[in-house]
């Protein structure tokens, strides 16, 4: 086994020398010296190999000291902003859309604006057939003036009724009158009668006219007392017929409220979007029609982490960047934050108290206003994505004050 190795090295050996001369030094100078000869440069041990070329050194130092100025740059602008910075890109356009729907039932007899057309407040959006709205309105006006008309005939009633009590109280004055000269006469009678001076006859006469007369204004005073019901009756019956007027009064106004409601206008100035129907289609009361969307009063609703609420607050700045517009930069602030995440107000909010539990770092929008200006460009479209930047950096700090404190640093820590 041991001469098969011993084989097997010497087999090897010319192999390992010519490596090993290949590894060697550069030959001394003093060995070299046939160069001035004009012998061939040819090294004494195997090949020379090629010393680096001084323009690399060079590039590669600058690159270095580039990259350090970079750096430094970087690192004192990290300082100044970039540590203040709290960003996200779950950021949208949003405005507050109007749904446009039908208040009555009925055909849709025309739509006279094109889609996505700019509208002003109180141009016509769309019409319903009004025929039916009209007979409506014709016949509660009908029912109005024929109802005015019992309760003047009422009022008249009462004051004729007036005049009956005026002249039932005249015929109890002349039956009180006609009382009192048979009361006077039978008075007489009875006296003579006593006297003998009558007879009988007479005094029994005397005294039946007193009686009738009597009665008489009995009678007329019941003929009062009617009257005067007959007239609380007619002043009931009048009050009753003004409030029926009343109640058709309304129905009348609801007549041409919805008759009026058979032409749809816009509320507010946006742009109409989003139709749902089509002339001829019938509509239900309350169906949507179409949106209109107010683009020169958009805003922004940024969804922040939880753990990067701490820093925000309202009237902080905030850099826009929107992906449709990447070369414009829009400077916008912060409104107001959400009172709750957005699992709050989802539709089946999450109950951590059963079931297993995984903690989810939870997101709160934020409202960001976009300057006045910008919005009246209309640009800005709901729906697009946007990449906010709020600068947290408290106000009584200045740039100053952290650029002595970052060359300050450097100075602190070489003494020490």
């Amino acid at each position: 086994m041991y001469r098969e190795q011993d084989a097997e090295t010497k087999a090897r050996l010319p192999v390992l020398l010519d490596e090993q001369r290949d590894t060697r030094p550069y030959p001394a100078v003093s060995d070299r010296s046939g160069l001035a000869n004009g012998q061939d440069a040819q090294p004494r041990f195997g090949k020379i190999r090629p010393r680096p070329a001084p323009g690399k050194r060079t590039i590669i130092a600058v690159a270095l000291a580039v990259a350090m100025i970079g750096g430094g740059f970087a690192g004192v602008r990290w300082w100044l902003n970039g540590r203040y910075v709290v960003a996200t890109d779950d950021a949208y356009v949003l405005a507050h859309n109007t749904t446009l729907a039908s208040k009555i039932a009925g055909y849709v007899d025309g739509i006279p604006v094109a889609d996505n057309a700019r509208v002003q407040a109180g141009d016509v959006i769309a019409t319903i057939d009004d025929g039916d709205y009209r007979l409506a309105v014709d016949a509660a006006r009908d029912k109005v003036a024929t109802q005015q008309a019992t309760v003047e005939r009422i009022g008249r009633q009462i004051v004729a009724q007036g005049a009956n009590i005026d002249q039932a109280k005249a015929q109890m004055l002349s039956a009180q009158a006609d009382a009192k000269k048979t009361q006077l006469e039978f008075d007489r009678q009875r006296t003579l009668a006593k006297q003998q001076f009558a007879s009988q006859q007479t005094l029994e006469q005397a005294e039946a006219n007193r009686d009738q007369a009597v009665a008489a204004v009995q009678s007329a005073q019941s003929m009062i007392d009617a009257a005067a019901d007959n007239l609380d009756v007619l002043k009931a019956q009048q009050r009753e017929a003004a409030r029926t007027l009343d109640e058709l009064k309304t129905a009348q106004a609801q007549a041409e409220r919805d008759l009026s409601f058979t032409v749809i206008r816009a509320p507010i100035d946006g742009v109409f979007s989003n139709r749902a129907v089509q002339t001829g289609d019938y509509v239900q009361t309350g169906q949507r029609i179409a949106s209109l969307v107010p683009l020169s009063d958009v805003y922004i609703d940024a969804n922040f982490k939880e753990t990067q609420l701490a820093r925000i607050h309202p009237g902080q700045s905030v850099s826009i960047s929107v992906d449709a517009l990447p070369n414009d930069a829009i400077e916008g602030h912060v409104a107001s934050l959400s009172p709750a995440s957005g699992s709050v107000f989802s539709l089946l909010p999450p109950d951590n108290a059963t079931g297993n539990f995984t903690k989810i770092v939870q997101r709160l929008p934020v409202r960001i206003e976009v300057p006045a200006a910008v919005a009246a460009q209309r640009v800005l479209r709901p729906g697009m994505s946007v990449v906010v930047r709020v600068d947290t950096k408290p106000p009584h700090v200045t740039d100053a004050s952290l650029t002595s404190a970052a060359e300050a640093a450097p100075a602190t820590a070489a003494m020490h």
